[in-house]
C-alpha cells in the first residue's frame, strides 16, 4: 500500500524589503523538506517557534502552494490536481487549529458550525446534515442538547474537541493538527490527546502534529521530523529519536525538556538564539549554536543521510551513534589548552 501523502522538497520562499528602493531579501521558510505518511500513523513536526512548522503545515492544507517541490494526497497531485479531483482533494485533508478559543464562530450554535462544512461541500439534506453532526457530537464526548449551545458555553477542553468534530465532518483522510493542545491546561490535554488516538483508530486517520511539547509528540507520534531554520535535520521512528538523539540540535531540545532527565545529564543545553532567517549560515545551519563544531561545519552543509535507522544532517552522526568523542569538542579543548 502507498502512503497516503508523500511530499518531496518542499520550499517555501517569502520576498521583503526594508525600502522602496532596496533589493528584495528571501526568506525561506521552508527549504526543501521532504516526508511521507501512511494511513493510521502520525508524523509529529518539531523545533522551535520560526523553524517552519506552521508554514509546512499551511502547504500540506494546500492554503498556500509551495514555490519547489511535489505533493501527493491519497495518490493525487494535490499542487496540479484534474479539475474532476479538486473537491475530493479539500474533502482528504482538514486542520485543527491550535486556538479553541479562536476558531469557532461565536455567533453560531455549535450544530451549525459542525453543518457548515456539510452545506458547503455536500447536497445532504437538512436532517441528513442534522443528523451527521449530532453523530459526530457523540463520538467526540458531546451530547445532543449541547448542538443548541454557542461556542464560549464551553471549556477550553469542548471547544477543542467540536473543533476536532467540524474536522471530521467531511471524513477526511489527512488531519493537520497545529498545536491543538498547547493552549490547554496539562489536566485536559491527555483527555484530547486520547481522543485523538482513538478517532485515529476508528477512522485509519493519518496525522500531521505540529509541536514543540516534546512530551506531547512522544505520547501520540509514531515517526518524528525535526525542523531547524526551515530544515529537516534528523527524521525518524519516535523510539530511536527519543532513546539516542544524534543530531545535537534534537539533543538540545530533549536536554531541555524535564520528562528527560536522564538525558539532561548527558546532553549540552543549546544556548544563544537562532540566527535571523535572511541569513542563514553557509554551512551546518545549527553551527552558530552547537558546541560541536568545526570549520567543516561552517563551511559544508550535511545532507539529509541514513544513520541508525533514521535520517540525519550531521557530519558526525556516526559518532554520536557510536559515543566517540567528537572532533569539535576536542578542538575547543586543544583551543582551550
Amino acid at each position: 500500500m502507498s502512503p497516503l501523502v508523500v511530499a518531496k522538497d518542499l520550499t517555501r520562499i517569502y520576498k521583503s524589503k526594508r525600502g522602496v528602493l532596496d533589493k528584495p531579501q528571501e526568506l525561506r521558510a521552508v527549504g526543501g523538506v521532504s516526508f511521507s505518511i501512511d494511513a493510521g500513523r502520525t508524523l509529529a513536526i518539531v523545533g522551535e517557534s520560526g523553524c517552519g512548522k506552521s508554514t509546512l503545515a499551511r502547504l500540506v492544507t494546500l492554503i498556500e502552494p509551495p514555490d519547489v517541490g511535489t505533493l501527493t494526497l491519497d495518490g493525487t497531485d494535490a499542487l496540479h490536481p484534474p479539475a474532476a479531483e479538486r473537491k475530493r482533494l479539500r474533502r482528504t485533508v482538514q486542520l485543527v487549529f491550535q486556538n479553541p478559543y479562536g476558531s469557532l464562530n461565536p455567533r453560531k450554535k455549535i450544530g451549525a458550525i459542525l453543518e457548515e462544512p456539510l452545506i458547503i461541500n455536500t447536497s445532504l439534506s437538512k436532517a441528513e446534515r442534522r443528523k451527521a453532526a449530532l453523530a459526530m457530537m457523540a463520538r467526540v464526548g458531546l451530547s445532543a442538547e449541547q448542538a443548541r449551545r454557542y461556542p464560549h458555553m464551553f471549556s477550553g477542553g469542548q471547544r477543542q474537541r467540536i473543533a476536532i468534530a467540524r474536522a471530521l465532518m467531511l471524513q477526511p483522510k489527512l488531519v493537520v493538527a497545529d498545536e491543538p493542545v498547547s493552549a490547554l491546561d496539562v489536566s485536559v490535554q491527555a483527555q484530547v490527546l486520547n481522543l485523538l488516538i482513538d478517532l485515529q483508530q476508528q477512522f485509519g486517520l493519518a496525522y500531521l502534529f505540529i509541536s514543540h511539547d516534546l512530551a506531547v509528540v512522544r505520547f501520540i507520534a509514531h515517526d518524528v521530523l525535526v525542523m531547524y531554520l526551515g530544515l529537516a535535520i534528523e527524521h525518524g521512528p519516535k523510539e530511536r529519536i527519543f532513546e539516542r538523539p544524534l543530531h545535537p540540535y534534537t539533543q538540545a531540545l530533549l536536554a531541555s525538556t524535564p520528562a528527560f532527565g536522564a538525558v539532561r545529564q548527558v546532553r549540552q543545553m543549546v544556548k544563544g538564539e537562532a540566527p535571523s532567517p535572511l541569513n542563514v549560515p553557509k554551512g551546518c545551519v545549527f553551527e552558530t549554536r552547537c558546541p560541536h563544531a568545526t570549520d567543516r561545519c561552517r563551511a559544508e552543509r550535511p545532507p539529509l543521510r541514513s544513520v541508525g535507522g533514521r535520517l540525519v544532517a550531521c557530519h558526525y552522526a556516526e559518532q554520536f551513534l557510536a559515543g566517540a568523542p567528537v572532533v569539535g569538542a576536542l578542538e575547543q579543548t586543544a583551543k582551550a589548552v
